[in-house]
């Protein structure tokens, strides 16, 4: 029995390494690796559509969302960057105030003067004629500061030839950089672009209705979308039943019987 234990217990000495490296996470070379609740470094510095110098710290200063595209691309980057023009035009929140967009080319070969020129197009395509101009920020940038942002959200991308093989995803960051959410693709939602601000406004007081959405509303990662929370709501309303039901018994009046006297 000695014997056999010593040849169980190398045997998981010789396994626990293997699994380990079996286990480790493979690097994605071209897509989005999720870091959720990491902060991206908002000592960065662009150039924004005005030819200034900027850094993150002053330009996230309120619920964001972040898209990584290049102005020139001739794929999803349009898709994507009109898309997200027609859907931010139908949720009840204000730009400039409750949220803000930031579209940060790749391309550290493109200047200002073509992000500028895309801005415009972008802005004027928006249903919501009162669109504040600095509620959707067009910015480029170095490499160097472009791949330290792209490499803390995950933001995986390649160059071939002369274009940038990448994903279309959309990146919200708290007031803080806090990345709060993604959303992957070129189509979506307004609604749930409409939760991921709200969740996105962590670190403030949130209005009443924001608060009552997040209660009845979750992310759901593998479909990529907000769905309903029944059980959540099932269960506060089973709560509330057995409260009232307690209550009842307590409150409730006696009957008399002949002599006067409560039962």
């Amino acid at each position: 029995m000695k014997n056999l234990s010593k040849i169980i217990y190398l045997f998981f000495l010789i396994l626990i390494p293997f699994n380990a490296y079996s286990s480790e996470p493979k690097r994605v070379e071209i897509g989005i690796d999720e870091h959720l609740g990491d902060m991206v470094p908002m000592n960065l510095k662009f150039i924004d559509e005005k030819g200034n110098t900027v850094e993150l710290k002053d330009i996230i200063t309120k619920p964001t969302l972040l898209m990584f595209v290049y102005f020139e691309c001739p794929s999803i980057c349009s898709p994507l960057l009109s898309e997200v023009a027609q859907e931010i035009s139908r949720i009840n929140l204000k730009p400039g105030i409750d949220y803000q967009v930031v579209s940060i080319s790749i391309d550290s070969d493109e200047n200002f003067l073509l992000a500028a020129d895309k801005k415009k197009n972008y802005i004027k395509s928006l249903k919501d004629e009162t669109f504040p101009e600095d509620a959707w920020r067009f910015l480029t940038g170095d490499s160097a500061n472009i791949y330290s942002l792209t490499n803390s959200t995950g933001f995986m991308f390649k160059k071939v030839d002369d274009e940038f093989i990448h994903a279309g995803a959309l990146i919200f960051l708290s007031p803080q950089g806090k990345i709060t959410r993604y959303l992957l693709g070129t189509s979506f939602l307004p609604f749930d672009i409409k939760m991921a601000l709200i969740e996105a406004q962590a670190g403030r007081t949130s209005p009443t209705v924001a608060k009552f959405l997040k209660f009845c509303f979750n992310y759901d990662p593998e479909g990529r979308k907000y769905v309903l929370n029944v059980t959540q709501i099932a269960g506060t309303l089973i709560l509330l039943a057995t409260v009232g039901f307690v209550l009842f018994l307590v409150i409730k009046p006696k009957k008399k019987d002949s002599k006067g006297k409560k039962v």
